[in-house]
């Protein structure tokens, strides 16, 4: 096989931005863009969102119109899994035993959605959410308007359960921490989420986790950690993922021992310097912060996959962007930026109508803002918020509470 081109292992949204990008470069090389799913690369959010309410059609969630990869001379191969890498032949194996040459090639693999390891977790009527036919069989069973119990109160269920209110289930979330999105934002802006839920009807169980899922032929009840059983026709796992390194790991590349992700440097190559990672499954020096970030959202894997491209044909490239993530949860839309550990700020300031839903928050590590965040604030965009994240200068927390102060607040003077 020729091994002059260029290969991209992983056909999601990072691996087909990284396509576009070699072709808008002006790379006239080969280019195999080739993925274990049946469908053509499309955008994860809507599955969760527009597209699981019925508000988006299957059209609008690719990442391409279906004639783009013919046009652009990328061979599209759907539904082939690679199965190894062998790193001295510069090949690739595709599952039937076909090998693939590469001169440069991107691991851009994504992740995988964590089970439970408990007993009932293989019923029918047991769902994790991904795939396009992932979000074909939820939406299905979300239509049929039975009880609804989700485990885990990150935001892909969140989103799942505003979903589901939508069609008129009865929605019951199980999650062992004390407020929804504990570990991302914190208590002060997971109570707020918790409410928006609560208004709407939903029933939180907090500080207990799933012991069993009980059913015959199907499930029928949620069992937790406390001995609570909870009546279920269906029940959706959101208890976040793992990303799909076992390719990499396999050839003996590097995997950061702290997030999991394939460690590569700052253009996105990893300790082989024909292979490069990008999107949710590689582990990324972050200039801003000093450490090594794997993020696991939509931002992330364009930018990803559009650097890798640039770097993998000599471009002069950096990876310095900041994490940022959306959603959209009934009438309430958000964007985030920044990053912090666990419990890792001092304080959250907030900016604007938090019982009206339209407001920025902000995570402070002593006199700098960590990250921020708007609600329903379109208009001021995220664009200052990045800002004040990146600039790192000193805040006065007083004058970042109040709206007549524009924003970006750049210094601590009251003057």
């Amino acid at each position: 096989m020729d091994g002059n081109g260029f290969v991209i292992v992983g056909a999601g949204l990072a691996g087909a931005k990284a396509a576009q990008t070699l072709r808008e470069e002006g790379f006239d090389g080969r280019v195999v863009l080739v993925g274990d799913e049946a469908e053509r690369p499309c955008e994860r959010p809507p599955l969760s969102k527009g597209y699981l309410l019925g508000d988006q059609d299957r059209a609008a969630v690719y990442v391409h119109d279906e004639g783009w990869y013919e046009e652009n001379s990328v061979e599209l191969l759907s539904g082939r899994p690679v199965v190894a890498l062998d790193r001295a032949a510069h090949e690739v194996e595709l599952e039937g035993g076909e090998r693939i040459g590469y001169r440069k090639l991107l691991l851009a693999t994504g992740a995988s959605p964590r089970t439970l390891p408990v007993p009932g977790a293989d019923l029918p009527g047991v769902h994790h959410l991904r795939r396009f036919p992932d979000s074909d069989r939820l939406r299905a069973a979300l239509r049929g308007g039975g009880r609804v119990v989700i485990a885990g109160a990150g935001w892909i269920g969140l989103e799942i359960a505003a979903a589901a209110r939508g069609y008129g289930c009865p929605v019951t979330v199980v999650e062992p921490a004390p407020t929804p999105l504990h570990v991302a934002l914190g208590p002060e802006m997971g109570t707020f989420f918790a409410d928006l839920h609560r208004e709407r009807g939903v029933e939180f169980r907090f500080g207990a986790g799933v012991a069993a899922m009980h059913g015959d032929t199907r499930v029928t009840a949620l069992r937790t950690t406390d001995g609570t059983e909870i009546s279920a026709d269906v029940v959706v796992v959101g208890v976040g993922a793992r990303p799909n390194t076992a390719l990499a790991e396999a050839a003996g590349l590097a995997v950061d021992d702290h997030n999991g992700g394939i460690v590569v440097d700052g253009g996105l190559c990893t300790d082989d310097p024909d292979i490069h990672a990008a999107g949710d499954v590689a582990a990324v020096p972050n200039p801003h912060y000093g450490r090594r970030l794997r993020v696991e959202h939509w931002a992330g894997a364009i930018s990803g996959g559009e650097i890798a491209a640039r770097a993998m044909l000599g471009r002069p490239v950096t990876h310095d962007e900041l994490p940022y993530f959306f959603s959209d949860q009934y009438d309430v839309g958000m964007e985030f930026t920044g990053w912090f550990t666990p419990g890792g700020y001092d304080r959250v300031v907030t900016r604007g109508d938090v019982a009206g839903r339209a407001f920025h928050a902000f995570w402070l590590g002593g006199d700098r803002v960590l990250a921020g965040m708007h609600v329903n604030l379109w208009d001021d965009g995220i664009g200052a918020i990045q800002e004040l994240v990146r600039g790192g200068h000193p805040v006065d927390p007083d004058r970042l509470a109040d709206p007549s102060v524009p924003l970006p607040v750049h210094t601590a003077s009251r003057t």
